[in-house]
């Protein structure tokens, strides 16, 4: 097996892995919901190489995206449900039939000032199509949070859900009503932790986190651009460690936790503190 420019190649290799007795063991364990998270983090990826400006990067990790639509294609290929190719067929009928003003004769041009209305308009088309695909739903009122797309990343769809609810009441009055679920929710892993029980411990921190979005929309903060943030600062701190081991010829694993712990602490209080946001500045 070589590298080839041909997409029937990785279709190949994807094939291979997931062949019975010989393919991998581990890709031939995985479903959707497995790889699921996967396809996310690649797509993240793409997007940080896009915003470090690495072109190089760039097309590596769209190869690691194009691979995670392979997968799920030949995991639905299994199941005879569609193939790689039916994807490709699907995605290119819907851009054609949403570019009329390109693919359509010359009496079918639109204006440039039209191209968004006949697009949201196409759009809509499909989206009432798809839906007379699916089966019906149950007879009764809609629920308020079935327009939130469930395929958002977690923590802005878990914001999105709590805007939704508080627009009919459901909500705290004060972010220290919060904190004091928070608490609660807390209390709730540590009693998970006493039991050992993993299931109930994954639910636990998923009700700890759910909390902490909504503190987060109760003070006005992004939870994702909040999250972004403290991963920069553990990054300058941890580096500070590293630089300050380095100095005296010290390894990360030849120290202490106590101390780096110290160090940490030291990498804290060096930084400045961060400076308001005036309206000046915004």
């Amino acid at each position: 097996m070589t590298p080839s420019h041909d997409i029937s190649r990785l279709l190949e290799i994807m094939a291979a892995l997931r062949t019975p007795v010989t393919g991998c063991p581990w890709d031939l364990e995985q479903n959707f919901a497995t790889i699921a998270p996967y396809t996310v983090e690649e797509a993240y990826e793409v997007v940080d190489a896009i915003t470090r400006g690495d072109l190089d990067d760039l097309r590596e990790e769209l190869g690691d995206l194009l691979l995670q639509v392979v997968y799920h294609a030949r995991m639905a290929e299994e199941q005879n449900a569609f193939a790689f190719g039916d994807v490709v067929e699907a995605v290119t009928r819907k851009m054609i039939r949403r570019h009329p003003h390109v693919f359509a004769d010359k009496d079918g041009n639109i204006q440039p000032a039209g191209v968004k209305s006949a697009w949201e308009r196409i759009k809509a088309e499909e989206k009432a199509e798809r839906a007379a695909r699916r089966p019906p739903e149950p007879a009764g009122p809609k629920s308020l949070l079935s327009s939130i797309k469930a395929g958002q990343p977690a923590l802005t769809r878990a914001m999105e859900l709590q805007r939704k609810a508080s627009t009919v009441g459901f909500d705290w009055n004060d972010p220290r009503a919060v904190l004091h679920k928070i608490r609660e929710e807390a209390d709730e892993i540590e009693a998970a932790l006493d039991k050992g029980d993993t299931e109930e411990l994954a639910s636990e921190t998923g009700d700890l986190l759910f909390a902490l979005v909504n503190l987060a929309r109760h003070v006005g903060a992004d939870p994702e651009t909040a999250l972004r943030g403290t991963n920069a600062k553990f990054e300058r701190r941890f580096a500070y460690i590293e630089r300050a081991l380095a100095a005296k010829g010290r390894t990360l694993e030849g120290a202490s936790l106590t101390e780096m712990d110290a160090l940490w602490n030291e990498a804290k209080g060096e930084e400045q503190p961060a400076e308001p946001i005036t309206a000046a500045k915004a």
